[in-house]
């Protein structure tokens, strides 16, 4: 069966280690969406987080974004689904974090916000060097992110718990899987514990655009790195995982191409026209 759509994460993925897109990789998409391919986003990025050099692709139409609590249609500029946080799990997960050595970046309708200490000087909370422009240009500073998240408690797409450590985050994870109700939790980089409503998840935005744009699993492709993409490795028709992914990723995968850094989702893309131009010749 042909592949007739393609979820592309982004970061650590379709972008380099830099956080930018390669000549090979756009040229790589623009020759699927000419063949008719749809070409998604598929990312933990809010809306107003995605970077330009993608979306500025002429083609890319739909996005599943935040892990999939939303996906929009970006030519018409409309949300086509989305799950907010209940009240409820923003409270628990308050509750489960006070007193811990963390920080929040919250994100309503596709704007992030995060803590002005943390915008300031993110490396001191954990992110990568290279990660400041990105955190630094995107995220709106806010002073109190504590009693921001309680006065938006139900407006949440997702909500980000910035933590120092992988071992502070795998403590955290395991506590709010067991007390915070209704949640979806992943992490698509080591300072971030990323959660959402229950009904998220790549997979599960994945599985809702297919089916808008009428087409089967069978006919989707998913690239990703990171547990945030795993579900997505599985459910789709195959799944790409890039060779600087995580151990979860790759084992969900269906193939390994190359590193994000060495044009994998060109590769990716490359055997997929392959095979789709073998299937019309069949």
């Amino acid at each position: 069966m042909r592949i007739r759509c393609i979820a592309l994460d982004l970061d650590r993925t379709t972008l380099n280690r830099d956080g930018h897109l390669s000549e090979k990789n756009r040229r790589a998409i623009e020759r699927a969406i000419r063949s008719g391919i749809q070409i998604a986003v598929a990312s933990g990025r809010s809306l107003d987080s995605l970077p330009g050099e993608v979306l500025e692709i002429p083609g890319i139409r739909y996005a599943i974004t935040s892990n999939g609590a939303a996906v929009y249609d970006m030519k018409e500029k409309i949300c086509l689904r989305q799950y907010k946080l209940k009240a409820e799990a923003v409270r628990d997960i308050l509750r489960e974090t006070e007193g811990e050595d963390v920080t929040f970046e919250a994100f309503i309708d596709g704007k992030p916000y995060a803590e002005k200490a943390y915008v300031e000087d993110p490396v001191r909370f954990g992110a990568m060097p290279r990660s400041i422009p990105y955190i630094q240009g995107t995220r709106k500073p806010t002073e109190d992110m504590r009693s921001f998240i309680r006065e938006h408690e139900g407006e949440l797409d997702c909500i980000d718990v910035v933590v120092k450590s992988e071992e502070h985050k795998q403590k955290l994870w395991k506590t709010l899987e067991k007390k915070a109700k209704g949640v979806y939790i992943t992490s698509s980089v080591k300072q971030l514990l990323e959660i959402s409503d229950v009904n998220a998840g790549k997979d599960a935005a994945a599985k809702f655009l297919i089916g808008y744009l009428g087409l089967s699993r069978e006919e989707l492709a998913g690239f990703g790195d990171g547990h945030n993409d795993s579900g997505l490795m599985k459910y789709a028709g195959i799944g790409f995982a890039v060779a600087n992914a995580s151990s979860e990723c790759r084992e969900a995968a269906d193939r390994i191409v190359a590193s994000n850094d060495e044009d994998g989702v060109a590769e990716g893309i490359e055997y997929i026209l392959k095979v789709n131009a073998e299937a019309g010749e069949s």
